[in-house]
Parts: C-alpha cells; sequence; structure tokens
C-alpha cells in the first residue's frame, strides 16, 4: 500500500492506473485492482479519532464504536475497488454534508465540553472535501470507460435500539431513480436474502424499513453523476455484539465470503441489463 497525497491519487486515477493507498493524512483507503463498472464504500468504517479532540469530547470511545458501522469495509475488502472512511463519524461524518459534517451533539448527548474553534472544524473539513474530490475523480473515470456505474454502499446499524422486529438487512432507496432502478434495488435486496449466516441468524431484508438511503454519499453521487446507481446497504449489527464491544469475527466472514460473489453476479447483471441495452459504453 502506499501512501499517497490527494493530487497524486488523482493523477493515478486520471491515468487509470491500479493501486492502493491511503491518503497523506491517513484519512481515507483507496484500492482499484481494476477499473469495473461497479465500486465499493464504506464510508463509516473508520474509528480513528484525532487526539486533540480527545479531553473534549463527552462521548466514550465505546460510545463512539456504538454508532460507527465497523467491519463494513471487510465485509467487501475482496472486491477489485473498494474505498472506505478510516476517521471516525465523530470527528466528520463523511455521509453528512459539509455543512452538518460536524457534530454538535450525536444521539441526544451534547459532543463537546467546548464548542470546536473554526480551525479544528477547517481540519477535518478539509478531508471531507478530499474525499469527496477522489469520489468523484474515481466516478467520473468509470464513467469514462463504461458510461455508467453501480456502487454498493455498505453500513451497519443497531438493531437491538429498536422496539420492533427489524431486517438483517436493509436497502435504502428513497433517493434513487425508481423508474430505471427499481428491478436492481430489488434483485439486490433478494440476493442478500439468501446469505447464510452461523449462530443460527435468519437473514431476512426488506426495502426502506429502519432506514431510506438519505446519506450525504449515495445523494452526492446521484445528483452530481447521470446513470449512476447507489445502493445504500445496511447490515444489522447481528456480526457483533453491540452492547459489550464484542465482534462476532465467523459472522463477518461468512458475509465477506458470500458478498464474494454476490456483489459481482449482481454488479454483472447490472452491466447486462442497463450500461449494455441502454448502449451507454462509450465509442
Amino acid at each position: 500500500m502506499l501512501r499517497l497525497s490527494i493530487n497524486e491519487i488523482i493523477s493515478k486515477i486520471e491515468r487509470q492506473e491500479c493501486f492502493e493507498a491511503v491518503s497523506e493524512d491517513y484519512s481515507f483507503t483507496l484500492k482499484i485492482e481494476e477499473y469495473t463498472y461497479f465500486l465499493c464504500g464504506a464510508v463509516h468504517d473508520g474509528h480513528q479519532f484525532r487526539k486533540e479532540l480527545w479531553d473534549n469530547c463527552l462521548h466514550t470511545e465505546y460510545e463512539r464504536w456504538y454508532e460507527e458501522d465497523p467491519c463494513t469495509k471487510q465485509m467487501v475488502q475482496t472486491m477489485p475497488m473498494v474505498i472506505a472512511g478510516c476517521d471516525s463519524r465523530f470527528e466528520y461524518d463523511l455521509n453528512r454534508a459539509p455543512e452538518s459534517a460536524i457534530y454538535e451533539d450525536a444521539w441526544g448527548k451534547k459532543l463537546w465540553k467546548d464548542s470546536l474553534n473554526e480551525t479544528s472544524k477547517d481540519k477535518s473539513l478539509n478531508k471531507h472535501y478530499n474525499f469527496y474530490k477522489v469520489v468523484s475523480a474515481l466516478i467520473f473515470k468509470i464513467k469514462s470507460i463504461y458510461g455508467a456505474a453501480i456502487i454498493y454502499d455498505m453500513h451497519s446499524y443497531n438493531w437491538k435500539r429498536w422496539d420492533r422486529p427489524v431486517p438483517v438487512v436493509n436497502l435504502g432507496t428513497a433517493n434513487i431513480d425508481g423508474e430505471r432502478y427499481t428491478a436492481f434495488a430489488k434483485a439486490w435486496c433478494e440476493s442478500l436474502a439468501t446469505i447464510e449466516l452461523p449462530n443460527d441468524i435468519e437473514t431476512t431484508t426488506a426495502i426502506n424499513d429502519t432506514f431510506q438511503g438519505n446519506g450525504y454519499f449515495l445523494k452526492y453521487i446521484t445528483q452530481s453523476f447521470d446513470n449512476v446507481l447507489v445502493l445504500a446497504t445496511e447490515f444489522s449489527k447481528i456480526y457483533c455484539d453491540e452492547y459489550k464491544y464484542i465482534i462476532f469475527p465467523e459472522v463477518v466472514f461468512a458475509i465477506e465470503e458470500q458478498l464474494k460473489l454476490k456483489i459481482r453476479n449482481h454488479a454483472l447483471a447490472f452491466y447486462n441489463d442497463y450500461i449494455l441495452k441502454n448502449n451507454l459504453l462509450p465509442t
């Protein structure tokens, strides 16, 4: 893995080079083994929290972990193109617009003892800005090759806080073009329902049950690029004990192993049934 500046990362993308890198400030990673028509993202995977913020933060490390999406990068790490955040959403949230990316409070609890100064905020927002510069360059390159793209936007959520049964996997589709993409969303949901999990976990799936897909990552890409489908895919945290702070590696591994084939098969269907049928390949 290389450590590269934002300009170096973008230059490699523009030259269509394959590489694996961490950004110079260690805020995100990007792996490109080949330039495909599908990309996996895990914007909430990160747990890093800038040391200068520690003493000013009212949330414990566990409270931060509880609201993050651990292991979502691991679930898709074998895919040919993966971009993932390294920093905690409690420093800045890549799935929120810049103006709301830095929390004042989080899940009903004040986040900072003293409000952050503008210098501190700017340091975090610059990382948010650079991440989306790279996202834009990457999707622009994919579209220049294939004319369209499909993105698997991986998340997780705390299922034990709900007072009703909730799905193991929820797909949020409120902000995608239903006329063009509903069939692909349904097919993805049906494919995920066949995942076999250990520990007697029954894989249930739903669309727009617990979450509707209102994240900035999805909205930014959808609003910036035509012919790009982003599927906000939320696994409930059946792969850990969200109260005891314990990861179940056998469950994470089972998800990772089965997504290897499921993502490729679903993306291939998108290529055949959307890119080819609509003659989107650049000539």
